[in-house]
Formats: C-alpha cells, sequence, structure tokens
C-alpha cells in the first residue's frame, strides 16, 4: 500500500468484531486510511475457563494451552485476519524489539524465534503479519505510520523507565525517513500512538525507590503523591520525546484495576489471571 499524506488524529472506539461479537476497542479511521486493523481486546468472547474466563491470549499463565490456541484463532478470524502469521514474543519487562521485515516463512519463523528469546516490542514493516502482546495491568501501545509499519509494545513500569515506547518510535521513524527521504524528525512527528486499558495512577501504588527511577527519567508530574505512578503521562513524556506530538496519542482510559469484569488485572485478582492483548495486523498490502 502507498504511504498515505498524513494519519487520521488517533481515537479509540469499542467495536464488536466476527460472529462471536468480539468486543475491541479500535480506530476505525486508521483501518480506513492505511488497512492497519488495531485492537485492544477485553475479556469477553474467548473459550478459556476460571479465572482465565473468558478470551484469554496469554499462553504463560496456567490456562489450557488449547484453549489459548484457540483463543488466538477466534481473535484473528473476528479481525478478518485468519491467514495473517502470528508473531507472540516472551515478554520480559525489558526493551528489546523484535522487527519482521518480510513475509517470508523463514523470515517470519526467524523473527517468531527470536522472539520468544526474549522481547518486548515488535516492529512490522510487512502486510499479513500479526503482532500481538499480552497484558493484565501493564500498559499497552500501538505505534502506526502513514507507511503501513507498526509496532505494538508492553510497557510495564520497567519498560516505561527504559524508554521502550520511545525507542519503539524513533525505529519506526527511522525505517519511514529512509524509506521517504525525510528526516526522522518530521517522520516521528507523523505518527500516531494508542495506550490501551493500564492500571491507572490511583491504583498503582509503587515503593519509593519505583516512583524516585519515575520522577529521574520524567519528573515530578508524573508521580501524583508519594506512593503512586502516573503511567500514561510517563509514555505521553517518553513519546513526545520522540517527536510526537500530544494530539498524536490517544488514551483508552479504561482502568483495568477498577474494571476486573471487562479486563483482566494481576493486581485486582490476587496474580491469577489470564491477559487480554494489543493487536495489530496490516490487511491491505
Amino acid at each position: 500500500m502507498a504511504p498515505v499524506a498524513t494519519l487520521p488524529v488517533p481515537h479509540l472506539d469499542a467495536r464488536l468484531f466476527g460472529a462471536r461479537r468480539l468486543s475491541a476497542l479500535t480506530d476505525e479511521a486508521l483501518f480506513e486510511r492505511t488497512g492497519v486493523r488495531i485492537a485492544f481486546t477485553g475479556r469477553a468472547g474467548g473459550v478459556s475457563e476460571g479465572p482465565y474466563a473468558a478470551l484469554n491470549l496469554g499462553g504463560h499463565v496456567g490456562d489450557d494451552p488449547a484453549a489459548v490456541a484457540r483463543n488466538r484463532e477466534l481473535l484473528l478470524e473476528a479481525l478478518g485476519a485468519g491467514e495473517a502469521a502470528l508473531v507472540v514474543p516472551s515478554q520480559v519487562h525489558g526493551d528489546e524489539i523484535v522487527e519482521v521485515a518480510s513475509t517470508e516463512p523463514a523470515a517470519v519463523e526467524a523473527a517468531r524465534t527470536r522472539a520468544l528469546e526474549g522481547a518486548d516490542g515488535l516492529l512490522v514493516d510487512v502486510p499479513q503479519v500479526a503482532a500481538l502482546l499480552c497484558f493484565a495491568d501493564c500498559v499497552p501501545v500501538v505505534l502506526a505510520s502513514p507507511t503501513g509499519r507498526f509496532a505494538v509494545v508492553h510497557a510495564g513500569w520497567r519498560g516505561v523507565v527504559a524508554g521502550i515506547a520511545g525507542k519503539a518510535a524513533r525505529l519506526l521513524a527511522a525505517r519511514d525517513a529512509a524509506e521517504l527521504g525525510i528526516a526522522p524528525s518530521a517522520a516521528a512527528a507523523r505518527l500516531n500512538a494508542y495506550l490501551g486499558p493500564h492500571i491507572h495512577a490511583e491504583c498503582f501504588e509503587t515503593c519509593a525507590d519505583v516512583r524516585a527511577r519515575f520522577v529521574d527519567r520524567y519528573g515530578a508530574d508524573v508521580a501524583p503523591d508519594g506512593r503512586h505512578v502516573n503511567l500514561a503521562r510517563a509514555l505521553a513524556c517518553d513519546l513526545g520525546g520522540a517527536g510526537l506530538a500530544s494530539e498524536r496519542i490517544a488514551d483508552a482510559g479504561a482502568c483495568t484495576a477498577c474494571r476486573p469484569d471487562d479486563y483482566f488485572s494481576y493486581r485486582a485478582s490476587g496474580g491469577t489471571c489470564g491477559r487480554h492483548g494489543a493487536i495489530a495486523v496490516l490487511q491491505k498490502g
């Protein structure tokens, strides 16, 4: 797909997908403009049971592997991406980003292998490769470019302090700049960022050391008091430092810890729960 001039202003709305009417937050205008489908899923619509009910997408939490595999199939089918190759990393709360730059089966498999060795971000340059990361309080971040490139990032507190979202934005901008012959700063200014459901400041109580690490990197505004940290505000600082304007950052506005019936929350569940997902795929090549 040829690059579009500009992206629509980012916005997230709930939409029902597929025959199972799977609910997810998405940006329909982005999809119509670029062919990039993004989705932040919730709990409903899957086949898992117990604390993993129902659309658990995480394969590392104790759920039946067959149920997880089926849930991932249902998600891809609902999004109209049933034929896409799926890449799911082993998330390690770091800042490693794996790039998928080819649709050749060997290249996709190599990216899967690298991602399973430990990564918290995927950058995809090609159509029909779906990037899925899993969450239960940490911040899902999706970055989208007018070229159709995108990145999906797992931003736990360690990843936020490490600057993984800004790192992904700079990498995406560098790829766009090389393709379009523009400055990386100009490419970064064209990106959209989406923050999915995550634990909000009033529920994210931290120790003094963690709070100090956030304040040292992003300033006192990200720590509203002596015990809590605002992850979205810190991410906005990180993305702003990478060149994104504030109006190019959309926040879902949903706290996972406050809405455990809608989203998985590690803190609200006491540690045993499934994982909802952030997924993106370029469906129009």
